[in-house]
């Protein structure tokens, strides 16, 4: 087995970190408030994470970096979007840390992790629908689970705020 990396939220001049993907899902504004939560109770930071999906371009480049540069301006409008909601929720006081990455959702949060050694916990949503909790969380929380890098924290989409704040 490979050696992982020690996280290093303990470490003088380092703080821990809550991931949380962001998307724009109802069950991912769950994952914030919990992880704002989260930080804000344990003098934390947030890191937020979107990932544009990689799309099979391979004949049309222009096409390619067209659909990067919307990815861009995705990820900056969910980013606003969250920041209004945490400064609405009274969370303006919290380090916040935006990241956008390109490729496959996974391997991109996995990427993520390892590249930031104070990320200490990724907090995921997972949605209320009949089709189940969602692929992230069926992939990562469910057959990635025994060997990932940090703790996953699954947050039911069905809670309300108050809800989670009590638990958080």
């Amino acid at each position: 087995m490979a050696q992982r990396k020690l996280r290093k939220a303990n470490v003088e001049g380092h703080r821990r970190k809550f991931m949380v993907i962001v998307d724009g899902t109802p069950e991912c504004e769950s994952a914030v408030y919990f992880s704002a939560c989260r930080a804000r109770n344990t003098g934390s930071d947030l890191h937020m994470l979107f990932v544009v999906e990689a799309e099979d371009f391979q004949h049309w480049l222009s096409v390619e970096a067209i659909h990067q540069q919307e990815g861009e301006q995705k990820a900056a409008a969910v980013f606003r979007l969250y920041q209004r909601k945490l400064n609405g929720w009274g969370f303006d006081g919290i380090t916040l840390h935006e990241t956008v990455r390109h490729g496959a959702k996974p391997e991109q949060i996995i990427e993520a992790i390892e590249d930031d050694e104070d990320i200490s916990f990724l907090v995921l949503g997972a949605s209320t629908s009949a089709e189940g909790p969602g692929t992230l969380v069926s992939q990562l929380a469910g057959t990635q689970a025994g060997s990932f890098p940090v703790p996953i924290v699954v947050i039911p989409g069905a809670l309300e705020l108050h809800e989670i704040e009590a638990l958080a």
